[in-house]
This record gives structure tokens, C-alpha cells and sequence, in this order.
């Protein structure tokens, strides 16, 4: 128990800040991404007997993050339909956290074209964009070919360039 313990100390040492940033990039809010990390990590924990070192654990915490934020993303969407909440409102919600927030508007625009893309997009593009991770890395986290991912970040890429350049 012991080696396990200092095992999940170390992880969380090494990636709770890449973590953090991988999460929010996707939700957005500081409060859902320290929530969720707070979540993926008691998820970690719990699965930690289980993980055979088969592969690196940066891409099992990055699956692990991943499929909680995926799951809060379709949950938040669903309580958000379910009070009748415009999904671009959700989506300034989630890009504009904070009203009295003083930042670069191009950032600030930028999230909010990241914020209107599909969950699978917004995934690949915040996982190449944000993160810097390779296709095969994606690939290994996310179960999806090579191939289909760089579809997905093309696509992305488009729809934000183009929100970029016409955000109305």
C-alpha cells in the first residue's frame, strides 16, 4: 500500500498542473476544472490497483482526465437543455467565466470559438493546441486513429479560423 501511495503522490506531484490546464481548457471555469481535477485524481486512486504499467502513465491519466471532462461536458449539456439554456449562452458562460475579467479580447475570442466546437473537436484541438501532444499521443488517450484525429483538428482549426475572423 505503501508503493502505491507514493506512486499516486508522484503523479499527482508531476501533473496536476497539466492536468489543471488540460481540463480547463475544455470547461472553460476555474471552479469545473479544479472540481474535476479534484474528481479524475479520487479516480485515479481508486484505480490505481489496476493499472499494470502496460502503458505510460501520463497517457492513463490523460484517458482518465479526458473521459471525466467528456462526461461533465455531456452532463453540464444536459442540465443545460434541461433548463432550456441556449447553448450559446452556455458558450459565453463557459468563455467568459468571469464578467469583470479585464483580459486580451483575442483570448477571450478565441475561447469562445473553442468553447462552440463539438465535444470531440474541442478535444483534439485543446489536446494539440493547449497541450502539445502528438497525433499518436491523442491517438493512444482517445482510442481514434491517427488519420481521424487529424480530420477532427482540421475541421476545428477551420471552424475557428473562421469564428476568429468573422465572430458574428
Amino acid at each position: 500500500m505503501q508503493e502505491q501511495e507514493r506512486f499516486f503522490n508522484e503523479l499527482v506531484r508531476k501533473y496536476s498542473e497539466q492536468l489543471y490546464w488540460h481540463v480547463r481548457a475544455m470547461v472553460g471555469s476555474h471552479e469545473d476544472a479544479d472540481d474535476l481535477l479534484q474528481d479524475i485524481f479520487i479516480k485515479v486512486w481508486k484505480a490505481l490497483p489496476s493499472f499494470r504499467g502496460d502503458s505510460d502513465p501520463f497517457t492513463w491519466l490523460w484517458r482518465i482526465a479526458t473521459n471525466e471532462t467528456i462526461s461533465f461536458l455531456r452532463k453540464s449539456r444536459v442540465r443545460a437543455a434541461l433548463s432550456f439554456s441556449r447553448v450559446d449562452a452556455e458558450a459565453e458562460r463557459v468563455a467568459d467565466p468571469n464578467p469583470f475579467f479585464d483580459g486580451d479580447e483575442a483570448l477571450r475570442q478565441l475561447r469562445k470559438a473553442i468553447a462552440g466546437l463539438p465535444d470531440k473537436q474541442r478535444l483534439v484541438f485543446t489536446m494539440r493546441y493547449y497541450d502539445d501532444l502528438s497525433y499518436e499521443q491523442i491517438s493512444e488517450i482517445t482510442g481514434t486513429s491517427v488519420g481521424a484525429l487529424k480530420t477532427s483538428y482540421h475541421i476545428a482549426y477551420e471552424k475557428v479560423k473562421a469564428f476568429l475572423t468573422d465572430p458574428d
